[in-house]
């Protein structure tokens, strides 16, 4: 199972054959010597989509997930292994013991999560979802869509094309993966059932073979340019 992880001008992004999660995780957990088991693992991601958090450093229970350098608003982490079971999520300010959220979750073996924490600092919140990520069909690609956008009201993302990748979706919620032909697109998150756009993503190249996540984060009707409303993208896999 090829796992080679890049950020790139704040996108995640895994290359190589990331998935099927059942016989690329059993495969992982096998050993020459059977008398040695290794620990059950899952796949875990986060992302940092509080608007006015400094940088973070991520744990999990007393291990920091991230190295030496925190994770800033509008990134994240691409899929690290995690023990499973119920753990201790918890960002603190980067390189102080200064907790800005903290909660348990379970962690189920073979399963890939992402972790979204969201809402200002004085208020912050963390949506958790399982990453059900299976291989495109030739020539295209997938595409989810996550609202975690406190302020904002429920929203549409369309494509270019007129495709629709999410209808009415509330804050804390997700789409599932939607299949389109790769393709240049641009892609607007539009306030639900209007024409009134919220963010836009201009000339994304969605490539054959690849299965993305687009979040809304950002403060409504922020002036801010930090805290404005963006429309951000995570490379969740790419199968080759």
């Amino acid at each position: 199972m090829k796992n080679i992880t890049q950020m790139v001008s704040g996108k995640m992004k895994i290359a190589g054959v990331l998935f099927v999660l059942a016989t690329a995780f059993s495969s992982c957990l096998k050993d020459n010597n059977d008398d040695v088991v290794t620990q059950p693992s899952a796949l875990i991601s986060v992302v940092n989509a509080s608007p006015d958090s400094q940088p973070l450093d991520f744990y999990l229970d007393q291990n920091r997930v991230n190295n030496s350098t925190g994770i800033v608003y509008g990134s994240g982490l691409d899929y690290r292994n995690a023990v499973t079971g119920k753990r201790t999520a918890s960002f603190n300010i980067s390189g102080t013991s200064n907790k800005i959220k903290s909660d348990t979750m379970t962690l189920v073996a073979n399963r890939a999560y992402t972790l979204y924490l969201t809402n200002l600092v004085a208020n912050p919140e963390y949506l958790l979802l399982k990453d059900t990520i299976n291989r495109p069909t030739a020539g295209s690609a997938l595409v989810r869509f996550v609202h975690v956008s406190a302020n904002t009201p429920n929203v549409d993302l369309v494509t270019s094309t007129g495709t629709n990748i999410a209808v009415n979706k509330a804050y804390k919620t997700a789409s599932g993966f939607t299949s389109i032909n790769a393709g240049k697109y641009t892609m607007q998150v539009r306030q639900a059932g209007t024409a009134t756009v919220l963010a836009t993503i201009t000339d994304k190249d969605l490539v054959a073979g690849a299965v993305y996540t687009i979040w809304l984060q950002g403060v409504n009707s922020a002036t801010d340019d930090v805290k404005k409303l963006t429309a951000k993208t995570q490379v969740n896999a790419y199968f080759q």
